[in-house]
Formats: C-alpha cells, sequence, structure tokens
C-alpha cells in the first residue's frame, strides 16, 4: 500500500470514529444484560489504559485462563490461585462480577489426572480427582464469583451418545457431566452453574445441549444457564439458529448467556472454537494489514449492531455478554486458527480506541426501540 493510500484509509478510519461515546456499554444495556469481559489476572501485563477501558465499558469479568484445570492444579494437590485471587481482587475493587471459567474441559487438563503410576487410571480415582479439584476451586472463590462454567465443550452431535470424545468420557463415562455439576453444587450450594460450548446455534448440536440439559435436571443437578460462546465470523453470524437456541434453552428451563463474543474479519475455514481446528499458513501468504479497511469496519459494525438488536429483543431469556478479549490486541484470534495474524474482531483498536462496531453497538438499541 502505497503512502498516501494509508494517510486515506487513516483518514476513513477516523472519520468512521469521529463521533464520541455517549455512554458505557455496561450503562447502554443496563437492565437488558451484563456486559463482560474476559481477562487474564489483574493487573498484570494490562496498561493503565487497558485497565481504564476495563473499568470503564465492563460489569463483568470472566477468568480467560488462570482458573481452568492445569494452570490451577498442575500437580496433585498442588493448587496455584495466585493470577485468580488477583482477579477477584480486581473485580471487587470495582464492582464487577466474576465468573469462573471452567472447571471440567478436556483441553488444558494435567495428564496426571488420568494416570495411576504408569497405568491409566480408573474411573474411580479420576472422579475422586475431578471432586477434589472442583471442590477445592469453588470453595476458595465462594463467596467471590457470581456463577462456574462447569463443564466447557463436551458435545459432539456426530458422535452417538452426543459426547465428545476426551479423557474425562473414555475413564469416568458419559456421567462425568453431571458429577462435576453434582460436585460443584456440593461445594457451594449458592453459586449458579453454567454449561458453556460453542457452535451449539447450529440445529444438531443444539438438540444435543437440549438431551444434556434434560438429562443434568432429571439427576437433580443445579444448572442456571447455558453458554453460548459466539465466536462469530463476519457474514456468518447465525441469527436465525440463535435465536431459535435461545428460545428453545430458555424453554426448556434455563436462561442464556453469550460468553466468548468476537467476529473474525480474516476468515477460516472452521467455525466455533475447537482447537483441534487450527489450520496452517498458505505457501506465499502475506501478513494481513495492520489497519483494517474501512468498508469491512463497517461490515463488522452493521452486523454486530444486529446481533445486539436481537439479543436485546430476548433481554427476559440473556442474563449476559461477554466478549473473548479486551480489544483487537487482545484477541485470541491473533493467533487461532493460525499464528501471527492480525484481526480485528473486537470493539476496540490496538489502542484502545472505539472502532465503528463500538458505536454500532452503543447505538442499536435507541435506533430500534425508542425509548427505553
Amino acid at each position: 500500500m502505497t503512502l498516501p493510500a494509508v494517510w486515506l484509509t487513516l483518514s476513513l478510519c477516523a472519520s468512521l470514529q469521529a463521533a464520541p461515546p455517549t455512554r458505557p456499554l455496561k450503562e447502554t444495556y443496563r437492565g437488558y444484560f451484563d456486559i463482560g469481559c474476559a481477562v487474564p489476572s489483574l493487573p498484570g501485563s494490562f496498561k493503565e489504559t487497558e485497565l481504564a477501558l476495563l473499568r470503564e465499558q465492563f460489569n463483568s469479568l470472566t477468568a480467560e485462563n488462570c482458573m481452568k484445570p492445569a494452570p490451577t492444579e498442575p500437580r496433585e494437590n498442588e493448587f496455584r490461585f495466585a493470577a485468580g485471587d488477583s482477579l477477584a481482587a480486581f473485580a471487587r475493587s470495582n464492582n464487577m462480577k466474576l465468573v469462573g471459567h471452567c472447571l471440567v474441559w478436556h483441553e488444558q487438563c494435567p495428564d496426571w489426572m488420568f494416570q495411576d503410576g504408569n497405568q491409566p487410571a480408573k474411573r474411580e480415582l479420576v472422579l475422586q480427582r475431578m471432586k477434589n479439584h472442583i471442590q477445592t476451586l469453588v470453595k476458595h472463590y465462594q463467596g467471590q464469583v457470581v456463577g462456574w462454567d462447569v463443564v466447557n465443550e463436551a458435545i459432539d452431535e456426530h458422535q452417538p451418545n452426543g459426547l465428545r470424545r476426551s479423557k474425562w468420557l473414555s475413564t469416568v463415562g458419559e456421567d462425568f457431566v453431571e458429577k462435576a455439576f453434582q460436585y460443584a453444587r456440593e461445594a457451594d450450594p449458592n453459586v449458579q452453574l453454567y454449561y458453556n460450548d460453542f457452535d451449539i446455534e447450529s440445529p444438531g448440536k443444539r438438540k444435543q445441549v437440549l438431551k444434556l440439559i434434560t438429562r443434568l435436571k432429571a439427576a437433580g443437578c443445579r444448572l442456571d444457564a447455558v453458554g453460548i460462546q459466539g465466536h462469530y465470523a463476519l457474514d456468518r453470524v447465525p441469527l436465525r439458529n440463535l435465536e431459535a437456541s435461545i428460545e428453545e434453552f430458555y424453554q426448556a428451563g434455563v436462561k442464556v448467556m453469550i460468553t466468548e463474543l468476537d467476529m473474525d474479519v480474516l476468515g477460516r475455514r472452521n467455525s466455533g472454537a475447537d482447537l483441534a481446528m487450527t489450520e496452517k499458513a498458505k505457501p506465499g501468504a502475506k501478513p494481513q494489514a495492520a489497519i483494517c479497511p474501512p468498508e469491512i469496519l463497517k461490515q463488522q459494525a452493521d452486523q454486530y449492531a444486529e446481533l445486539f438488536r436481537l439479543l436485546a429483543k430476548h433481554r427476559d431469556k440473556v442474563t449476559r455478554v461477554t466478549f473473548w478479549g479486551l480489544h483487537d490486541g487482545r484477541s485470541w484470534l491473533n493467533t487461532y486458527p493460525i499464528q501471527g495474524r492480525i484481526n480485528h474482531a473486537m470493539l476496540f483498536d490496538r489502542q484502545c480506541q472505539p472502532k465503528p462496531a463500538f458505536f454500532s453497538v452503543s447505538e442499536a438499541l435507541t435506533r430500534t426501540s425508542g425509548a427505553r
């Protein structure tokens, strides 16, 4: 790109961002749903401008990685809480809700959980370890988190039993999900409990989640909400399927949250967030532009606005919308599904400045619903 072209692009982007933000998103959507952001431990490596943006815009935080099984218990009974504690302290000091993520997952789970010396561990030992891990974390953060993603990404609609092949499934059996929810409730009867997954807007996977809801309720498990992750791609936001999922999950007796929202502008073969679906860069592929073209920013803004109008329409069913990253530079989509990308998936750019998508989301309610 020539220097004049760069100047032109910068000028166009600046014009799209010229209008000052009116209110923080947490204020705009007060009475609709919480506005959240997934972050690592805080303050950590965050700059003051990033911390200020968090405080200004969000009233909910999700532990992005620091409360997952491997970081919290890398070796049996060796628990590490420092990173999670710092996040809890930040949330508490800034009057923000905190969501724990996650207690049981097939990824970022230490191998020792499934080993007994040189042999695979049997069901009873794995259940004992699962219970100890879940209850230690839930009790440690009792009164500090409003809810836990108890089980993450356990569904695979292509399997006969509807469950993803994992060490949890092969060692414990199909009831490992129920056991996880039972152990969490025993540790803290008052904390909210969630199931979280990607692509559960699609009819096939939605059907399996509905079956799981029925199973959990039949087993007497507490299940407050289902988390729809919301890892979307430009021009591939499944609005119709999303609305159907919100309505059907609510009819099944649970609320809904959008838990990991972003909008990929670079495109990829797969959808969702399956870490097994990484891709390699094509030979000779050129690096992505550090400046997103204004027409792409406009598309993204329009689609974010349409999404938020849909979610606001169902405010009786949707309790929280959480972005998976604070700004473009903090997005995991810079490394997934291909390392080294320069993605532009969030509402704020790498300088923490609002993008057109921020303004469109801020104005989405007034453009359709008038006075509230």
